[in-house]
């Protein structure tokens, strides 16, 4: 399962320079990325960590920003979504933005963590994607 959002960028989501605001970029990943942590775990979420959001290159008012979300690990309450953020051309082609790395954690109503179902990966690279999440999990952990 992957979740994809889509925005043209206006006049209001962009700076003086005519330039998307990281911030509301970020709002976007945190959304999609919320979503896809959302249909995964089937309850509520809340973002516990952002591993590195590095702008590769930058959004221009009137671009199209298509953005796609994907699981790549879950631990017992926690899972990790990756997000691939894209300017997406007229013609269909697209250029890397940025990729990011969300944790979110499941919660029932009272906000309390919930146990989430496993993530089995099953292509060759969810199972990549899962490994590197592995190791970036244990190093969140040591840096506690």
């Amino acid at each position: 399962m992957s979740t994809s959002h889509v925005e043209i960028v206006m006049a209001s989501h962009c700076n003086g320079a005519h330039r998307l605001f990281g911030g509301q970029l970020m709002s976007w990943i945190d959304i999609t990325a919320a979503v896809e942590a959302r249909r995964h775990s089937k309850t509520s979420v809340t973002l516990k960590a952002v591993d590195n959001l590095n702008f590769l290159s930058p959004v221009f008012m009137d671009e199209t920003v298509a953005i796609d979300a994907a699981l790549t690990w879950t631990g017992r309450t926690s899972m990790e979504i990756k997000v691939s953020t894209y300017v997406e051309k007229l013609n269909g082609e697209r250029d890397l933005v940025n990729v990011a790395y969300l944790v979110f954690v499941a919660i029932d109503n009272s906000g309390e963590p919930v146990e989430v179902p496993g993530f089995v990966p099953k292509t060759d690279e969810e199972i990549n994607e899962f490994e590197a999440a592995s190791s970036r999990h244990i190093q969140r952990i040591s840096r506690k």
